[in-house]
This record gives C-alpha cells, sequence and structure tokens, in this order.
C-alpha cells in the first residue's frame, strides 16, 4: 500500500492512542512521527491547557488550523492530529486531500476508562461526569471523523499491526483511490472494500 503522498493522518478523541500508535506505526515504517499538539506546544512555549485558559478555544482552535496548514503539506509523514481538528471544514478538506485519514475510533466507555486519571485535556478537567462528557463529544465529532476517515480501525484492535498487514492488501489506497475516482468517500458495502483484519476491525469508511 502506498499511502497518497505518503502520509497518513490519524484523527480520533482524545485517548484514542493517535499518539502512541503513531509513534510506534512511524518508528516501524521509518518515517517521521508529528503531533501537532505537541509541536504547536513547542512552538508556542506553553501547554494546550494554558492555551485554552489564556486565549480560549476559538484562539487555540485557530492556532491549530494554521499549524495543520502547514504540517499537511509535508510528505512521507505519520501524523497525529489533536481530537478537534475536525470540527472545521477546512481542516477536514486538507487532511482528505493530502492523506490517507485513518480514524481510530473508541467508545466513550473505552475512552473514560483511559482517561480517568488525566489532568492535562482542557476539555475534561471541569466535567463532573467525564463518561456523559466524553459521550457528548462523541456524539458531535464521530460523524466528522467519519466523514474525513478514509478508514475506520477500532482503537482496541492492534492498530500498528493492522496497518502494516493491510498494506499488502491495498484496502486503505483502494478507499483513496475510490473517492479520487468518483468524488465520494467509499461507505460500507457500497465501496466493495469493507473487510474484518485477521488482526483487528479494519473497515473501510
Amino acid at each position: 500500500m502506498q499511502w497518497h503522498r505518503g502520509n497518513l493522518f490519524l484523527i480520533g478523541l482524545m485517548g484514542a492512542g493517535k499518539t502512541t500508535r503513531g509513534r510506534r506505526l512511524a518508528a516501524s515504517l521509518d518515517k517521521p512521527f508529528v503531533d501537532c499538539d505537541v509541536e504547536l506546544e513547542r512552538r508556542l512555549g506553553c501547554t494546550i491547557s494554558e492555551i485554552f485558559e489564556k486565549e480560549g478555544e476559538d484562539a487555540f482552535r485557530d492556532r491549530e488550523q494554521a499549524l495543520l496548514m502547514e504540517l499537511v503539506q509535508r510528505e512521507g509523514i505519520v501524523l497525529s492530529t489533536g481530537g478537534g481538528a475536525v470540527l472545521r471544514e477546512a481542516n477536514r478538506e486538507q487532511l482528505r486531500a493530502n492523506g490517507t485519514v485513518v480514524y481510530l475510533r473508541a467508545t466513550p466507555d473505552v475512552l473514560a476508562k483511559r482517561l480517568r486519571r488525566a489532568t492535562d485535556r482542557p476539555l475534561l478537567r471541569t466535567a463532573e461526569d467525564l463518561t456523559a462528557r466524553l459521550e457528548k463529544l462523541y456524539e458531535i465529532r464521530d460523524p466528522l471523523y467519519r466523514q474525513t476517515a478514509h478508514c475506520v480501525i477500532e482503537s482496541t484492535s492492534d492498530v500498528v499491526a493492522c496497518l502494516i498487514a493491510d498494506q499488502r492488501s491495498g484496502i486503505v489506497d483502494a478507499a483513496w483511490a475510490s473517492e479520487t475516482q468518483t468524488g465520494e468517500a467509499p461507505s460500507g458495502a457500497e465501496s466493495g472494500i469493507s473487510q474484518k483484519s485477521g488482526i483487528g476491525n479494519f473497515n473501510a469508511d
């Protein structure tokens, strides 16, 4: 499988494993790995939480978008995006146009278990009910992740092994090629490329 422009862009909610899996995948394939949130913190010299507190979410989204527009122009990278990057249409369009986009899907229950001790997530810090907050975020963002992604992988599967194995089958390439030829993202049985990977659940979307 040849990813579009050699790029793999990972999207999904906080706690889905984009950074951990992305770093492992990049190392396995000898590609540069970039975490959009980490890069933004490095450039600004402060944490995402501090940006939220000082400037508010809208200003953070402006900074995030400006950085993302720069990063997607690179070639041959594995990129982990912030969980809210898909909220802006321009981001969704640029991600789809410049790489192969994989949505690491995780249910709110799974995410709540992973994030129950997290203190660095500004959208969760004030939540009285963590699962309820994650359910709300999932309700809003899941359709946007699916709209943006060329394929969906369950985050509870071995994502790295799944992606490497599916290079041989060309499933992700088929998804991207189908969209470029028809102008529409493939989905489910209509695309003819949905499958269950032998390693983890892998669904073209």
